[in-house]
């Protein structure tokens, strides 16, 4: 058995602001979806990737892909929204895979290990899993008039992150009713099945804005990200 990873592409970046699809955005020199590959194929138990991108590149996408890589890969278009991309990007999943993780590109620079213990919580028999890290800040529920509501307690509280990772027949069944969730482990939860959280990654931040991008450069430049060779991320 062995792990799939989907990775989700499709997004148009229009708050990063660069003119172009936020997986093409050039990180140190190379797009950010370069990025992604390179830490999910880094993960050893990886059989499969799909990467789920605009319709307007797939063909720069599959451009991306190392000869080896492609043996392993399938490169599919997005839908309207993410939970339609993820869905289309299961239905091309081959059969054989224990486990199913599902990463926003954004997220680029999270590294194997983080995708690791994802993998690990699932094969302990976690129907669901997802990486989160402490919230450190005080968060306020607020109605629509932007009245406080309520205080949570913050020492419950998680900023959840990607990779997640399910069962394939779990995130499969989660999926099929076509409801939608900016969060695949929420649908999971739908289901009456149970969603575990391990340690996150200061590295698996999500890239939304040029801010963002910036702490990514800095990162990379400062070598505290890891930096693998295009192409040469892992063993399909």
């Amino acid at each position: 058995m062995s792990v799939a990873v989907l990775v989700v592409a499709a997004g148009a970046g229009l708050r990063l602001g660069a003119g172009e699809p936020k997986a093409f955005v050039r990180l140190a020199g190379r797009p950010l979806l370069r990025w992604a590959l390179d830490q999910a194929f880094g993960v050893p138990e990886v059989g499969t990737v799909v990467v789920v991108a605009p319709p307007t590149h797939l063909d720069q996408a599959r451009e991306l892909l190392s000869p080896l890589e492609a043996q392993a890969a399938v490169v599919v278009p997005g839908g309207p929204e993410r939970s339609h991309s993820v869905a289309l990007g299961l239905s091309v999943l081959p059969p054989g895979h224990d486990v199913v993780l599902i990463h926003d590109c954004a997220r680029c620079l999270a590294p194997p290990a983080h995708f690791e213990r994802v993998v690990a919580a699932v094969r302990a028999g976690a129907a669901g899993v997802v990486p989160g890290l402490l919230v450190t800040d005080t968060i306020k529920a607020v109605d629509a008039a932007g009245r406080v509501v309520a205080t949570p307690d913050r020492g419950s509280l998680r900023a959840v992150q990607t990779p997640q990772g399910f069962r394939p027949d779990v995130i499969a069944a989660a999926h099929a009713g076509g409801g939608l969730a900016t969060d695949d482990a929420a649908l999971v939860e739908a289901m009456g099945e149970t969603v575990v959280v391990v340690e996150g990654s200061d590295l698996a931040f999500k890239i939304t804005g040029p801010d963002d991008l910036r702490r990514a450069e800095a990162l990379v430049s400062a070598g505290l990200a890891a930096r693998t060779p295009a192409g040469q991320g892992g063993r399909p």
